[in-house]
């Protein structure tokens, strides 16, 4: 069975959103939008990606925005969301690692699409240390941010 990943974006993520989607068809995406290139604000489209990962649709997101910044920080308002600001392997694997992210945001006009996807790749096939033998303090860590 395939994991489900949630994807959201706003207009300015939009591109890169829809190329992350056809490259990765193997992914069972759950896609929140947008849809369309007209403007739109950001936060909805955190929330609606926070939505359906605290009702258990998802276990794990991807935001797109024009840093990855903005859309983040709405993300992270929400208690049961972890989203990190993902702009290389590197970043993408140690939010993962260290800080048991559920959501990783990049920036569409930060990275291009080659890294978008190394990092995607990364996010995905990480698992959190917190979960090892010798992860106490990685879990110790995490659970201060709730």
């Amino acid at each position: 069975m395939t994991e489900k990943v949630a994807i959201a974006s706003d207009h300015a993520g939009l591109p890169l959103k829809t190329v992350l989607k056809e490259m990765r068809s193997d992914i069972e995406w759950i896609d929140l939008g947008t849809h369309t290139p007209d403007s739109v604000d950001y936060p909805d489209y955190a929330s609606a990606l926070a939505d359906c990962i605290g009702k258990g649709e998802a276990k794990r997101g991807v935001l797109i925005c024009g840093t990855g910044i903005g859309i983040s920080m709405a993300a992270n308002r929400h208690k049961h969301i972890r989203a990190g600001v993902c702009h290389d392997v590197t970043t993408a694997r140690l939010t993962r690692l260290d800080n048991d992210a559920n959501v990783m945001c990049i920036g569409a006009r930060i990275i291009g699409l080659n890294v978008a996807l190394d990092c995607l790749e990364a996010f995905l096939k990480t698992d959190f240390a917190g979960d090892q033998p010798d992860g106490e303090r990685h879990k110790n860590r995490v659970g201060k941010f709730s």
